[in-house]
């Protein structure tokens, strides 16, 4: 997190909202108290793709749902 006097800000606005459009928190102060809190509201972090992320790793069988014949009675 980093903090930024108003009268800056106002100049770096475009830069500071890069910088919290990939995740950094910024105080926006006014006489060294803090004013504002500039944040994204939707975080970049990607999630993995729900389908065929297990592709070749998981496998199987073509008679998984078979009964197993040592359970039978």
């Amino acid at each position: 997190m980093s903090s930024i006097e108003i009268t800056q800000a106002i100049n770096q606005i475009s830069e500071l909202f890069h910088l919290a459009l990939n995740g950094e928190e910024i105080i926006i102060t006014e006489n060294q108290q803090p004013l504002l809190k500039l944040t994204a509201l939707k975080s970049k972090s990607k999630r993995p793709p729900l389908f065929g992320t297990d592709k070749d790793i998981i496998s199987i069988a073509d008679n998984f749902d078979e009964p197993l014949e040592e359970f039978e009675d």
